[in-house]
């Protein structure tokens, strides 16, 4: 074989070595390229799913919002009680047996709504579960218009904070059976289930994150008028301030 031919083979298989490097750089470009579009699309899509998802869990930011207090009386009565209590707790046992006469009252002659954020300061405080479990049941009671007649009878039948006793749901349902047409199977699986817990749970922490110390805590159009004072509130003193405002 000559020079010249071992020279022109040779640069024959440069170039085609050459050509080859080619090949693959470029087919390594268009890979890159796909692996690029993949990922974009995915992307995309992940980002479509995520908007889709956020939407259809739309419920789950409501859960992280205040709990609604359960209203009682007409929306636009012109005076307004918002009253934080435990059902566990003995100065709320004292408060309701003492003025829930006067305040049914005023409800319904259409001069005052009252609004009642439920805790759990008690279960917190000392254990158990008998504030969470008797205030999901009110909140079951609410479910069937009657919540007014139960709540008022939780603290009638109120038991000594230190045996939990409203921790036994036989108990909660026992009492329903005061209130004429509210033990049913639809209050029984409300009770059991513990279908207002979250809610409960809710309230608790709003108070929680409240400037409000203790329960009861009792406002009047927004000022504390219970607790703290030199002159004791009496039932007709919160008649009298209601019906100012009529």
């Amino acid at each position: 074989m000559s020079e010249k031919n071992s020279e022109g083979k040779g640069s024959a298989r440069e170039r085609l070595r050459a050509e080859q490097e080619r090949h693959k750089a470029a087919e390594k470009r268009r890979r890159t390229l796909r692996v690029g579009a993949v990922v974009v699309a995915v992307l995309a899509v992940g980002s479509g799913v995520g908007a889709l998802v956020a939407s259809q869990q739309g419920g789950g930011d409501d859960a992280a919002q205040s709990a609604k207090p359960i209203s009682v009386g007409r929306a636009n009565a012109p005076a307004k009680l918002t009253v934080y209590e435990d059902f566990r707790c003995p100065a709320c046992g004292q408060f309701e047996n003492q003025f829930s006469d006067t305040i049914r009252e005023l409800e319904k002659a259409g001069k005052l709504k009252a609004e009642y954020h439920l805790v759990t300061l008690i279960d917190g405080n000392m254990g158990g579960s008998g504030s969470k479990k008797a205030a999901n049941a009110a909140a079951c009671a609410r479910d069937e218009g009657k919540f007014s007649e139960y709540h008022d009878i939780l603290y009638l039948r109120q038991p000594v904070e230190t045996e939990d006793a409203y921790a036994d749901t036989k108990r909660l349902i026992s009492l329903a059976k005061q209130v004429k047409g509210l033990d049913g199977p639809a209050f029984r699986e409300c009770v059991n289930s513990g279908k207002h817990n979250d809610w409960v749970e809710r309230s608790n922490e709003d108070f929680r994150n409240s400037q409000h110390e203790a329960t009861p805590t009792i406002l009047l159009d927004g000022k504390n008028i219970y607790g703290g004072r030199s002159k004791p509130l009496t039932s007709e003193d919160l008649k009298k301030k209601v019906e100012a405002k009529s």
